[in-house]
């Protein structure tokens, strides 16, 4: 992944030119006189922070979105692209960051379903799956059920999806996100060799060492215009970040490592057997997380994250009530407001529906967690309080919204998540657990975020971070483990590790106590609670 791509010339065929492309939503200008172009056999890469137009620029591509003005070039002939299916007979395919498969449907039958009438004979289809698949290093089984597969595993599915077809631009949005460090050169090899064979790719990420290694030019957007562009293996990933974010933005920092002090949170034994038939069961699971430092838990998503958060945040509750202590004893049959009560503060994975109510302000969702601060007053809400505390989210953490009354499901992704961290962490818990805090988010913003948790380490807070993002769990981390199949890795200070290391605890490869069978352990299935 280290080896920056240098071999390309400039002086190739367009296969993809966008002019002066421009699209206006109520109040955002997403699109202003965008251009951009993409050679035969090019890894162009998209940058941006979040709200600069990338996902408007990438759905206008595959036919998603209807462009205002501009025009579109395919293959030296002007195009308008009417709809995704057009864009696929064209040969463009796109791999969104949120996986669209069927998990109770095979492989082949969720690639089917994408190519329509040319999907008739489907023994002929699995027999492409596999000779494509295995062509690309990317080996499927095409008659496994995708919920059996890992995450890795399904954007395989993803990406092959489009490779069966005749592709000529392939659209890839934070294609690593999910991967580990091994599966991402796995996949940066599969691209290589697609570009090498003439495949054009738009590469849509975050991680600049990433797109360093892999693109060989890159454009950056701010504010929805073309802010600058470049060729990634000639820039630092610093002056790439600058064109993103602008100059008066810190991009990045270095983190001392400490050594925490008292244990806040002690979970001894967690086991508990899953309700949902995809779920994972966890597994005798140990942990401390001291007062004055971070744990990291990395994983592939799918390995027991989603349980070991809903027993800790005290969405279900644990009937072996010893398995999850606080100072003040144990929790485990706690409801969230009660662990709330107690010092907890919670980031949930999912935003809209669980860290953020769609159709509620801003305002109001700053009460829903926050009202233990005092927004709420003899049963009755301090509505200016809420205020206060709402705008003090927005000012701090540079919420891009017009105002505190907006609903929250007209916020970008990212702006969404530096709202709900905010709101967590100005309440000064004494225990944050948080899932993906930066998932999805520019570098400035995530730059905000790590120094904000730091900030709360500093001041005592314990604080957990399960994120599928190894490269920041590295560097805010002062103790790293991973989770594999809902059993916990050992747990090793960052320094006394390294990336391969994590990587294989990720990939299942380790021995610990912590492995036994769940079957043995006491089957612990509470009742849900509202987060």
């Amino acid at each position: 992944m280290n080896t920056p791509a240098t071999n390309f010339k400039p002086d190739r065929p367009k296969r993809l030119v966008m002019k002066g492309i421009t699209k206006q939503y109520p109040g955002c200008l997403a699109n202003d006189s965008v251009d951009l172009d993409i050679c035969v056999g090019e890894i162009h890469a998209l940058l941006g922070e979040n709200g600069a137009g990338k996902s408007t620029l990438m759905k206008t591509i595959y036919g998603i979105v209807k462009p205002d003005s501009g025009e579109m070039i395919w293959e030296g002939e002007p195009i308008r692209i009417k709809d995704p299916a057009h864009a696929r007979k064209l040969g463009i395919g796109m791999v969104f960051q949120h996986f669209s498969l069927f998990e109770t449907l095979t492989v082949t039958e969720n690639i089917a379903l994408a190519l329509g009438d040319d999907a008739s004979d489907m023994k002929a289809l699995a027999e492409k799956i596999r000779t494509v698949s295995a062509r690309y290093g990317m080996a499927l089984n095409p008659e496994r059920y995708v919920h059996s597969l890992s995450v890795g595993e399904r954007q395989r599915v993803e990406i092959v999806r489009c490779l069966v077809q005749d592709i000529r631009l392939l659209i890839l949005d934070e294609p690593t996100s999910v991967l580990t460090p091994q599966e991402v050169n796995t996949l940066f090899i599969t691209l290589r060799r697609l570009a090498e064979e003439g495949c054009s790719i738009l590469f849509i990420s975050h991680k600049l060492n990433e797109v360093k290694a892999l693109c060989h030019r890159a454009t950056v957007l701010r504010g929805g215009r073309v802010s600058g562009a470049c060729i990634p293996a000639e820039e630092d990933p610093s002056g790439m970040a600058r064109m993103m974010v602008g100059e008066d933005m810190p991009i990045s920092m270095d983190y001392e490592k400490v050594i925490g002090e008292d244990v806040f949170l002690q979970v001894r034994g967690l086991s508990r057997i899953s309700e949902d038939p995809f779920g994972v069961d966890l597994k005798h699971i140990n942990l401390d997380v001291h007062a004055g430092e971070i744990v990291g838990i990395a994983g592939v998503a799918g390995n027991g994250q989603e349980e070991l958060l809903a027993a800790l945040s005290g969405e279900y509750t644990i009937k072996n009530h010893d398995a999850i202590h606080f100072p003040c004893g144990p929790v485990g049959h706690l409801c969230p407001e009660k662990r709330r009560r107690k010092g907890l503060a919670f980031v949930p994975e999912e935003r809209l529906g669980r860290g953020a109510v769609p159709d509620m302000s801003l305002k109001d969702n700053a009460l829903l967690t926050g009202f233990l601060t005092g927004l709420v007053k003899k049963g009755m809400i301090d509505h200016q309080a809420t205020e206060n505390f709402a705008q003090k989210i927005i000012q701090q953490y540079r919420v891009k919204t017009p105002h505190s009354g907006t609903h929250a499901k007209s916020l970008s992704g990212g702006n969404l998540q530096k709202f709900i961290i905010g709101r967590e962490i100005l309440q000064n818990p004494q225990l944050l657990v948080a899932a993906h805090p930066t998932w999805g988010v520019d570098i400035g913003a995530a730059t905000a975020i790590h120094q904000a948790l730091i900030e709360l380490r500093d001041k005592g807070a314990a604080i957990l971070i399960v994120s599928e993002d190894i490269d920041e769990l590295f560097q805010i981390s002062d103790r790293l483990c991973a989770l594999c199949d809902g059993a916990l890795s050992p747990i090793k200070a960052t320094n006394d590790t390294s990336l391969e290391e994590v990587g294989q605890w990720m990939a299942g490869m380790f021995e610990t106590e912590n492995k036994t069978d769940a079957t043995s352990a006491q089957t612990d299935i509470g009742a849900p609670h509202v987060v």
